[in-house]
């Protein structure tokens, strides 16, 4: 239980969880370290990404959690849940609700953030013991939809992923989410190997949560 707080409170003290999907596991390191290198240490390799669990596997070789904490992205099913514990990953991700999957994490006390996007899912897996509810797709949702869920929600706790960007990811957090999940908007580029690029975003990204964080506590 104490591992699992501390990851809940690394992810509120980031602010942000860096979403990376890669055509490669080679391009999915270099777009770690690109994003490391400008300020975020708080990583979700997706399962999309080939050879994935081997990935992560390797990253929690090359860095230490004080360095890097690593989570699993778009997670099925509670065999992959498992696979990517045993790898490395301190956190997983759904893009749906899976009562399995959130179970199957509870069973290893592992954090767990399921996707929703009604009140009917976000109960639902608040009942089966999520730690975070997942926004998703926030490009549909919109930040404002944050106070909504909180209304008969206050005591869950929202991560918005999809449509987060460097003008929108302020507001994301004012209206009440408890960190932000930056994919596409942060890594592009990596494709033709624009990894500086990937650095200076992910720098910017930072000082916005940084300038909340200050602003508000």
């Amino acid at each position: 239980m104490q591992e699992k707080i501390a990851v809940y409170n690394r992810i509120r003290e980031t602010g942000i969880i860096a979403v990376i999907r890669a055509r490669s596991s080679e391009d999915a390191l270099k777009i770690t370290e690109a994003v490391k290198e400008g300020g975020i240490d708080v990583i979700e390799i997706t399962l999309t990404v080939p050879g994935a669990i081997d990935t992560i596997k390797t990253l929690s070789k090359i860095f230490n959690e004080e360095e890097i904490l690593l989570g699993a992205g778009t997670v099925l099913d509670p065999e992959s849940a498992r696979l990517a514990m045993l790898a490395g990953a301190k956190f997983i991700v759904s893009p749906s609700l899976s009562l399995d999957v959130i179970k199957t994490c509870n069973r290893y006390q592992i954090l767990n953030m399921p996707g929703c996007m009604t009140v009917t899912e976000m109960v639902a897996a608040l009942e089966a013991g999520a730690d975070i509810i997942k926004l998703f797709p926030g490009s549909i949702l919109g930040p404002p939809s944050v106070k909504a869920f909180r209304g008969p929600l206050p005591q869950a706790q929202f991560i918005p992923t999809g449509g987060v960007n460097l003008d929108n990811a302020a507001e994301w957090l004012e209206n009440g989410c408890l960190a932000v999940g930056i994919g596409s908007e942060l890594t592009a580029g990596s494709d033709k190997g624009f990894f500086s690029r990937i650095t200076e975003k992910a720098r910017q990204f930072r000082t916005i949560v940084k300038e909340f964080h200050n602003q508000n506590n």
